[in-house]
């Protein structure tokens, strides 16, 4: 039996990305109690995006259920209580719901890239970056579009925000999450009030006032509500969850990102690599120039973040070990999927150190950085390549950081500062491979913590737990004290021959762009 879980001592987070749903019990300590997952996936419906509400529920629910079993299987409880919780997921998207809370569009995800009029349109007016994800740019596309439900929204939010008020009862959001909804004020860490205006001012008579719409703005800590009955009936219909447990301020995945590797003080900086993947710095100055392949968001406690969003990442990847795993069952070896992942990668480090000329896109969507509105995953050699395992694993890596690496060459332009990078996600649980090759991408070191294949759900978790006990400590503090204290992290350091070997496979991807643009054309 745990104490921390019958004494209701742990802090439980809950994240829903965009391929799992997952839940995660830390102690006092943050170390991991239990865990419980779900796996999703979005359809394509209407050339649109999206996921049901239904399957949003079911999911939680399932999700939860793990983590209850989980609990009970290791400690012999069931937890009734928690010290805080706090849910997190996807950042960006439209939500939209009327006056009676009735969805009135089906939920639009941060992966459409239907918005680029509204985009361009925004950005003009703000001064600032709207990226086509943004929930103010799904808006401001319907908007435009005259589409029926617009007249009638009276609360706009994220997936994290609507999961949040469904549990608490609270239109309330975190200025993480938020920063990907409108521009925050990095003096106020609240939505722009020139910018809110100005928006209204564009859109007036075709559209409420938007701040009606956004929901309540809290930072890092901040009291965020409790556990309605209703809201434990629905995480768990069992009945054994009680109400009345605090919630922290729901947040993005690219704030629980952060959190999740000690990423939140300037320059400082993190990569999340999953089914998108993004890279996070904290700026010490404002940028100079307006940059489309660059977002400005915040940290869960509003400190201002240039984000580097690609929309595809591991997915690609995650589909050639499927295959490969596949062969060798249909070869009498099968592996486990951790196995499977662990023979490709040690393969792929005796590669040469530019993928023997391979190129492989993972532009299962359109990627806005590389000028694609659309995507189709492709692997592209020349008659003089080397195709070997070996090669090709390693130009699969590579395609994952191919998108990032272009969105940070522009903040080295900027001069930005960067110390150190951290990594979560899983593919950077088969130690020094990921890790190593993304060092190479970026050319500084990469650091990845035990905690890291936890990801999202256990850095939700830990805000669930700053939210309770902070004891008046900023984020960073905390995190260094109270989390980060003893936590053991590897860092690669930039191998020259790798960066010189990704250096030219950059350059090959950045030509080859053109054989993505006539794919999306001809297929």
């Amino acid at each position: 039996m745990n104490a921390h879980i019958t004494e209701g001592r742990a802090s439980l987070g809950i994240e829903l990305g965009s391929t799992r749903i997952k839940a995660c019990l830390i102690g006092p300590d943050a170390e991991v109690l239990a865990t419980g997952s779900h796996e999703w996936e979005n359809v394509y419906a209407d050339k649109l995006w999206t996921y049901s509400l239904d399957a949003v529920w079911s999911g939680l629910r399932a999700a939860y259920a793990g983590l209850v079993a989980d609990a009970q299987h290791k400690y012999g409880v069931i937890p009734e209580r928690y010290a805080a919780m706090g849910v997190s997921a996807m950042m960006h998207g439209y939500l939209a719901f009327d006056a009676e809370g009735e969805l009135l569009a089906p939920f639009r995800t941060w992966r459409n890239t239907n918005t680029g009029v509204a985009a361009a349109e925004l950005t003009d007016l703000l001064c600032v970056n709207i990226p086509l994800r943004w929930s103010i740019a799904h808006l401001h596309q319907a908007v435009v579009d005259a589409e029926p439900h617009v007249p009638e929204i009276r609360f706009l939010t994220t997936l994290a925000g609507y999961v949040h008020w469904q549990l608490t009862g609270e239109k309330v959001l975190g200025v993480g999450d938020a920063s990907g909804m409108f521009p925050i004020d990095s003096a106020t860490r609240d939505y722009d009030a020139e910018l809110v205006e100005r928006y209204d001012g564009l859109a007036a008579g075709r559209v409420p006032a938007l701040g009606d719409l956004l929901p309540e703005v809290l930072v890092a800590g901040a009291a965020a509500g409790e556990l309605t009955a209703a809201g434990a009936a629905l995480l768990d219909p069992s009945g054994a969850l009680q109400p009345g447990i605090p919630f922290a301020p729901p947040e993005g995945d690219a704030g629980t990102g952060m959190v999740a590797t000690c990423a939140v003080a300037p320059r400082t900086g993190n990569v999340s690599a999953g089914t998108s993947i993004f890279a996070m710095v904290v700026l010490e100055r404002p940028l100079a120039e307006v940059h489309h392949e660059l977002d400005l968001v915040t940290t869960p406690s509003g400190d201002a973040v240039a984000m580097v969003h690609c929309n595809n990442g591991a997915s690609e990847l995650a589909a050639w070990a499927n295959m490969f795993g596949a062969f060798a069952a249909a070869a009498g070896v099968p592996q486990t999927p951790d196995a499977t992942y662990a023979a490709l990668f040690a393969a792929a480090l005796e590669g040469e150190a530019d993928a023997g000329g391979l190129l492989a896109y993972n532009h299962l969507a359109g990627e806005p950085i590389a000028g694609l509105d659309e995507g189709r995953p492709l692997v592209v050699r020349t008659p003089d390549s080397r195709l070997t395992l070996p090669n090709f694993m390693r130009a699969q890596l590579y395609g994952v950081f191919g998108t990032l690496a272009l969105g940070m060459a522009v903040l080295h332009g900027e001069g930005v500062g960067l110390d150190k990078m951290y990594a979560h996600g899983g593919m950077f649980r088969t130690a020094g491979v990921a890790q190593r090759f993304l060092a190479a991408a970026l050319d500084a070191p990469v650091a990845v913590a035990e905690t890291a294949s936890e990801g999202g759900a256990w850095g939700m978790a830990v805000l669930a737990a700053y939210a309770a006990d902070g004891a008046g400590r900023d984020l960073d503090t905390y995190l260094r004290e109270a989390v980060f204290a003893d936590a053991p992290i590897v860092t690669a350091e930039p191998e020259p021959a790798d960066v010189a070997g990704f250096s030219a496979y950059l350059d090959r991807h950045r030509a080859g762009l053109a054989v993505e643009a006539a794919a999306v054309a001809s297929l």
